[in-house]
């Protein structure tokens, strides 16, 4: 027995890079348990395993003191002094007490340990593994799906999918290839699980740097991105060099490259835009298609404005079912109010109708005080000239 547990303890350093030390101090804490357990005894015991040899050795520790209360923990002075003259008060004297029999139960005991050992190594692996995929892409095969999740087979791991990370417009089939984006990874008990979408907005992120050089390179940056997965998608881009064009180079020559993503998410429709520093241009970008006329922001809410556009392009910049409007602000983080020209102009005019009427107001009661005011000077006057004739 202790020559394959030696040559086990090394085959795992080696293989599975589990130190001796660590699984030596397991076994040796399973050991005082399984002595307990199987001899019935709770006294203080300790376990030590020769690295050298393999043995097993158990020892009862008891502690020197004056009067012995508990025999099975305790030892007196002058007993312990009559094994080594050297003990003290409080000293610690340790009793081999190895069961004859306590072979066989120490060998299960190594079995048992070692197994636990090796899984938790393994999963530690699998977690250290792809801890470092998260947030990024990665590519599985799909194993099945039940009512709750799409489980991807990812070599080493089975990751799932929940129903919101799954595309509307999309049928898992098995046995079939597919790019998932690792949103999260924990170290369950019963190993580790990790969490994959293909609605993330971070998956389009990682599309457009594998499709496009300078995203990747960081030339072109993606700053800010909208997603309504399976339907449409808005991406704000800008350049760290004013040579190059960001929207243009997102796209490709012929949309090629953006049509190399719209395909990998089956036909989501994607609207590339500019970023700009300025609020006003960036949210009339955010809105494309539709062509923006104004924008206005609101004087009480800094993240609020109102976007006017022309008559006949309401419902475009609208979006149906709200959608380019809703995505638009997404990707600004502006709530924006789409009005038409005529709704805008008529909005206005109330507006300036209010003014009047209030300036209206404020000049007849000026104009009334006034002449209230020329009223009392004159009588005034008019006393004075009389007071004058008088005298």
């Amino acid at each position: 027995m202790s020559k394959e547990l030696l040559g086990a303890l090394s085959s795992l350093e080696e293989e599975k890079g589990i130190k001796k030390e660590v699984i030596i101090d397991a076994l040796e804490a399973a050991l005082v348990s399984a002595y307990k357990r199987n001899y019935g005894q709770a006294q203080n015991v300790e376990v030590n395993f020769d690295e050298k040899k393999g043995d097993v050795h158990v020892y009862a520790v008891k502690k020197v003191v004056e009067n012995v209360e508990d025999p099975q923990l305790e030892i007196s002075l002058s007993d312990a002094v009559q094994i080594n003259r050297g003990y003290e008060l409080d000293d610690e004297i340790k009793f081999e007490v190895t069961p004859k029999t306590f072979g066989r139960i120490a060998a299960q005991t190594a079995k048992q340990v070692i197994m636990q050992r090796v899984r938790e190594a393994e999963r530690e692996i699998v977690f250290n593994q792809y801890s470092k995929y998260q947030d990024e892409l990665v590519t599985g095969e799909i194993e099945r799906q039940d009512n709750r999740f799409v489980y991807v087979d990812l070599d080493d791991v089975e990751a799932v999918m929940g129903a919101k990370d799954q595309m509307p417009n999309e049928v898992y089939r098995p046995q079939s290839r597919i790019k998932v984006y690792v949103t999260k990874v924990e170290n369950a008990t019963k190993g580790p699980q990790v969490f994959v979408s293909r609605t993330a907005p971070g998956m389009l992120k990682r599309l457009f740097e594998q499709e496009v050089p300078e995203v990747y390179d960081g030339t072109v940056e993606i700053v800010s991105i909208a997603r309504e997965a399976g339907d449409r998608a808005k991406v704000a881009v800008r350049s760290n060099n004013a040579d190059i064009d960001p929207v243009g180079t997102a796209v490709g020559p012929r949309g090629q490259r953006v049509q190399t993503i719209v395909n990998e998410l089956h036909g989501e429709n994607m609207d590339i835009v500019e970023w700009d520093a300025d609020n006003a241009k960036y949210i009339a970008n955010a809105l494309n298609p539709a062509e923006v006329i104004d924008v206005i922001f609101d004087a009480d809410n800094d993240r609020a404005c109102t976007v006017i556009v022309p008559d006949y392009q309401l419902s475009l910049a609208i979006g149906k079912k709200g959608q380019n409007a809703r995505l638009a602000a997404r990707l600004t983080g502006f709530k924006i109010d789409i009005k038409s020209e005529s709704e805008a102009e008529d909005m206005f005019n109330d507006q300036q109708q209010k003014v009047n009427n209030s300036v209206d107001v404020t000049i007849d009661s000026g104009e009334n005080e006034e002449h209230y005011v020329d009223e009392v000077n004159l009588s005034q006057q008019e006393n004075d000239f009389e007071q004058d004739n008088l005298n």
